[in-house]
Parts: structure tokens; sequence; C-alpha cells
């Protein structure tokens, strides 16, 4: 008889408590959150009760594909229910299309045993390539990859890629811990193939030696990598996921990507991992699409299984294998290549049957229930969070999801989808309406704090004021939207700066700042546009004669003997995380904004025992201006007009803000009545911390 006493806590129902306290809307909802929670719950006793444990099945990756026995037996094994015959052919058997046929077993499974060869070596050598040869029920015969390879690589001669049999002599192994999780997420966002100047696909390597630095150096206490499942289409991002298990072969070897990840543990970063599955690639030589000659297999049949936007499959989460074969992949980057979470893409795509597409989501609940919310993907997420926070305690999971989804960031047994973080998507696109749309005089500061405040209470949120997707072809980066053409000709420190170059300097670093400072539990900032990096991205394809030019980040623009003001914006981005470090501004969920002054165009707001002072007026700089602050003396950490930062250095460091009983502007019941005066330049932004009581 099965064992429930260990998931006994799932039987109940959830504590809705919090849930209802801090969102009052959710109310009538209440009906729908129980009932996934007892969907998620019998799913996960019906895992336990048909394969034993939550730990075997979630780690199928060390029986399905191939894997070795300690006396170098090799075991093959494949879920392809539509085949009717399965083969192994490679360089070991001279591509012999049937003499290694696999034996059917029951549920659609395949096995196959190679014993070792008489010198007892495997009977397949490191590095030799594979295909799998599927008999169609149609009497056809396809060769596919198999979905659990752990390296591919792409042919010479050829557009596809082949299966490589990954089994070195000398395993690699990690010689660095994980460091503790953050407590204020820093993340710099990063894709490993445009990591350097150089016209060229970049590699691992490359990137723990001269990005890993920078990024330590930079204040940044975590690292997201993109684009790191394989995918045949480089032009892609990484978007198009053809093999789930292996690290792109573009950027080196699978011990290459390792490497990395040690090293950045060794430096104190924290490593995520972009992961997809809320679609696959549509290729088939290559991916999973009817890997067994049928439309179903991982993915659902019909025009359900196809993702009309963008071309790929959508896996049917509702299915046992599929469960198996996501749940596995997330364990296996967990454990093989000691990942510490992952920022899971395209989450909007899985929730709703209608994918987001052509959806609004105004913010009425009705968005987020009823027959157009697909609850098998939902219970699937619950899955996912709910494994890897059991069985890493400090694994990170943050969630792409423009719709809003109540509860995608509340626990499990709190009614949630558990994800820990969302990624607070209107924040950018705010201020690229603000940029493309109003002069500075028209800005609206109100509009700016409430577009930065305004997220679901007691779901962590990370924001940012810019990532990928405001840097790619067709659209512009902060930087490029302030000073265009002039970042070619007049970024020199050697000559004053032009007025362009001036504004856009100063808005740069106020935007990343109060972005930095108001706008979540996380930060996020995409590679380069710490410095204000110059150009748009723009992978190789036919459109551009298939070249590197913009693939690529010019971190050689910082170079000393060039004497460029990218190095101004790289020096606040560093001091502003180290401010943040510092006084741990993120990790405090008590913000005041006591003053959104449209005519002044001044916004002062507190966040742990910091208080932070923007004016945005385009022209006017203010003496003696009253700033609400808790009573004690206040010194500058942080000021954006200082001159090592492109600043025009109008403020003394070294001042010391004392405040007087004073009440002000009726914050009294939620402050003590004291204020400070301060001088704040135009286009100005200060921290000032408060000195401790000794």
């Amino acid at each position: 008889m099965a064992d429930h006493s260990q998931h006994k806590e799932f039987t109940q129902l959830p504590d809705l408590s919090d849930f209802l306290r801090e969102d009052s809307y959710i109310a009538p909802y209440q009906q729908d959150l129980c009932r996934r929670y007892q969907l998620f719950s019998k799913r996960l006793c019906d895992v336990k009760d048909a394969e034993g444990s939550i730990e075997d099945f979630t780690r199928s990756y060390m029986h399905y594909g191939v894997n070795r026995r300690a006396d170098n037996t090799l075991m093959f094994k494949e879920w392809a229910p539509g085949a009717q015959a399965l083969f192994l052919t490679g360089d070991f058997n001279d591509w012999d299309r049937t003499s290694h046929p696999y034996t059917k077993k029951d549920y659609g499974k395949w096995e196959l045993c190679l014993p070792p060869k008489t010198d007892k070596s495997p009977a397949v050598q490191h590095l030799s390539k594979l295909k799998l040869v599927v008999l169609t029920s149609d009497g056809e015969k396809l060769y596919r990859i198999s979905p659990w390879a752990k390296y591919c690589h792409q042919s010479l001669d050829s557009n596809t890629y082949d299966w490589i049999h990954w089994d070195p002599i000398t395993p690699f192994v990690h010689q660095n811990r994980r460091p503790k999780r953050p407590r204020s997420l820093r993340i710099y966002e990063a894709h490993v193939g445009i990591a350097s100047p150089k016209e060229e696909v970049a590699t691992y390597t490359n990137f723990t030696l001269n990005v890993l630095p920078k990024i330590r150096d930079l204040g940044y206490n975590c690292v997201q990598l993109m684009a790191i499942m394989e995918h045949a289409y480089y032009g892609s991002f990484g978007y198009q996921v053809t093999n789930f298990y292996a690290a792109s072969s573009r950027f080196g070897t699978p011990d290459d990507l390792k490497r990395l990840v040690d090293t950045a543990h060794s430096l104190g970063i924290t490593v995520l991992l972009d992961v997809v599955h809320s679609h696959a690639s549509s290729n088939t030589a290559d991916g999973l699409n009817k890997f067994d000659g049928t439309d179903s297999c991982f993915f659902h049949s019909g025009p359900r299984g196809h993702h009309q936007q963008w071309g790929s499959r959508i896996f049917n989460y509702q299915s046992w294998e599929v469960l198996r074969f996501l749940l596995s992949n997330l364990r296996w980057w967990m454990d093989e290549y000691q990942f510490d979470g992952f920022r899971f893409d395209g989450i909007s795509s899985m929730l709703y049957h209608h994918h987001g597409i052509d959806m609004s989501f105004s913010g009425g609940y009705s968005d987020y229930f009823g027959m157009h919310v697909d609850e098998d993907a939902i219970i699937h997420l619950m899955l996912s969070n709910h494994i890897l926070h059991t069985l890493y305690p400090d694994c990170i999971t943050i969630a792409e999801d423009v719709s809003g989804m109540p509860g995608l960031c509340k626990s499990v047994k709190n009614g949630g989808l558990g994800f820990d973080y969302r990624l607070n998507m209107a924040v950018p696109d705010k201020w690229i309406q603000i940029l493309k749309e109003l002069k500075d005089e028209e800005w609206d500061m109100g509009n700016i704090v409430y577009t930065l405040t305004n997220r679901r209470q007691g779901e962590g949120c990370i924001c940012y004021a810019e990532s990928h997707d405001q840097s790619l072809v067709g659209d512009k980066s902060l930087a490029f939207w302030l000073m265009d053409k002039e970042m070619y000709t007049n970024m020199s420190s050697l000559i004053p700066m032009t007025p362009v170059i001036d504004r856009g300097i100063q808005l740069h670093k106020m935007i990343r700042l109060i972005t930095h400072g108001l706008g979540g539990d996380g930060y996020l900032n995409f590679m380069g546009n710490e410095f204000g990096h110059p150009e748009w991205l723009d992978f190789p394809r036919k459109g551009n004669n298939e070249s590197y030019k913009f693939a690529r980040r010019q971190y050689d623009l910082l170079d000393p003997g060039k004497h460029l003001r990218y190095t101004q914006l790289y020096a606040f981005d560093r001091d502003m995380n180290l401010a943040e470090k510092k006084n741990g501004w993120l990790a405090s969920d008590k913000v005041l904004v006591t003053t959104a002054d449209e005519k002044d165009k001044v916004i002062v707001f507190e966040r742990a025992n910091v208080i932070f002072v923007f004016n945005f007026h385009p022209s006017n700089s203010y003496n003696n201006y009253r700033v609400a602050a808790g009573q004690g003396t206040y010194h500058i950490t942080l000021d954006s007009d200082a001159e090592q930062y492109g600043g025009h250095g109008r403020l003394d460091a070294d001042t010391d803000f004392i405040t007087q009983p004073d009440p002000f502007k009726g914050v009294n019941n939620q402050w003590q009545p004291h204020s400070m005066k301060v001088y704040i330049p135009c286009r100005t932004a200060l921290v000032l911390a408060r000195e401790e009581i000794k």
C-alpha cells in the first residue's frame, strides 16, 4: 500500500489568509485557488505513488537517454509511444541503421543495453556521433536526436545538429559551494555569445575570464545566463530550444560551462539559467517536434500544439512523460551544472490557452480565472516551484509574466504558484514611452512613482529600466533614446559635453537609480547597458548579410586610454550597486514617498533608512529644499552630479544634513515630524544615508 504520510500536508486546502488580507479582490475566486491546489496535491501524490518518490521521478535523466554503469555497460532508454521500432546508429557501428534495435517496453518505452568491449571500455566512446532511427507507424525511417542528449554539435556541412556522446573519462568536479541566497538580488542579465567586442561568437571561457570579473566589480551578486539550452538558430536568442539537456556547443563544451558556474561561485556570484519550458522549437531533425513520427508525443496535437505567433510547439503539460521530462530538466541543470535557480521565460504563454496573444490584461480578475486559463500549465508550474524549493531551499525562481497573474509569487501552500519574483515589465515600457512622447518639462512625477510602486503586495518583484528586449534591433536602449547619433561623435571626456550628451548622461543615471531604489525587491541590468552601450543588438541573419557587427558588446569602450564617458556611467552603476549592498534597500519592503512635486519635478522617498532625492527639472536647481526625514544626521552616499560620474560637481561630498523638528506635508502619522534642507541641482539624484546613532 502506498505511503501517503510524506505528502499529508497537500491533502489539506491552502491557507489563503495572507492572500485575502493583502488582496481583497481575490475573495470571489477562493474556490478556483482551492481547486488548483487540490489538483496540484493529487498530481504530487500520483507521482509519488506511481514512481516511488519525487526524487527518483525528477532525476529520470539518470535512466533516460544514455547512461553508463560502473562496469562500463551503456544503458539506453527512450519514450517514443508512436514508434513501431527504434534503433541506435552511429560511429560505433559504422552507421548501420538496424544492427542495434531497442526492445519495446510498456507505456511507449524503449530500452537497449550495450555491454562493454572485450577491453572493458564502453561500446560507444566519448565524443562519438549517434542517431536514433525511428520506424514510424507508416513504415518511414526517421533520424532523430535523443530528447535527453547531453551534448549536440552542428556539422560543418549541415544546418542541423549531431548528437555527440558526452562521457569524459574524468568528469568535471565543482570546487566551490553555491553562495548563500542574496537578500538583495542585483542581477546581470547576460548572453555568452555576444560578451565580447569581437565580431564572433564568444565562448564560455571568454565569459569566465573577462566578464565575470566585471560583474563582480560592478557589484552585481547574480548573473542570469541566456541562450544556454541548445538552440539550432542563433538568432532566436535561445528561445527556440531544440535540445533541452544540452548546453549550447557554439560557446564551448559542457565542462567549459561548468567551469564558468564554478568560477562565478568562487566570486560569490549566484548563477541563474534562463529556462524555456513555455514552448519548443518546431525543428524535427534536431528538435523534439515529431520525435516519434507523430504530431503529439511531447506536444498537444492539432492547432492547440502550435504557437501561432512564435511558430513553435506547445508542450502537453498534462502528459505524465512531459512532466517527467521537464521536471527532470530542472534537476539536471541544478545538479549537473550547479545553477542556483531559473528565470522562467514566456510564462504568460503557458498560463492561458490564448497565450496572451492580442490580450491587454487590463487588471480585471476575470482575466486570471475561467476556461481561458490553462490549469494543466498552472499545476505544472506549481509542481516545478514546489519541487525546486523543497529540494533546494535557496533556489531562486523568477517568472516572466506580462499578464500580472495574482498569486504568481506566493508560496504554493498559501494558494500561489510558488515563484520568488516576477519581472516588472511595465517599468521599461514606461521609460520608453516617456522618452518617446514627452518633453522633459512634461514628465509626470506622480505617474513615474505610481508605475514604479504598482506591484502586488506580498509578491517579490524584479525591476529594471531596460533588459535585452529594449536592446534588440527595432527598439533602442535608454542611452540611444537619450543621445542617439551623438554617442558616436561626442562621448570623449577630453571635450566639453554637448547639451544632448549632458542631458543623456544625467538622465541615464537618474532613471536607473530611481528604478533601482523604488521599483522592486531586486534589480536587473542587461549586459552593456550599465555603461550606456551605444548600439542595438542584432544577430546574424539574411537581412544583415549574416553580420556579427551588432551581435557583440563593446566592452573595449571602457578602455582608459580611449577617454570615453562610458567609463563614467560604468562607475556610477558600480557605486549604485555598492551603495545598495551597504544599505540594503532592495531587501526593505517599507517605502515612503514624501514628495512627488509636479511643478518642481522633484521626487523624494525613504527606504531602509536611506533618503532618495531626485530633481528631474531640466534647468531649475533648488537651495534649501525641504525634505522629510527621520530624525538624525545624513551624509551623501551617492551623488549623480559627482564629476567622476560625468556630473558637474556642484555638491560638497562632505556635507552633513541635520534634521530639525518640523511637521512635513501631513506625514506625521507615518514619520517622525522632522525635515532637513538640501541643495539639489537640476537633473541630479542624491542618496542620503543616516549616520548610525552611537
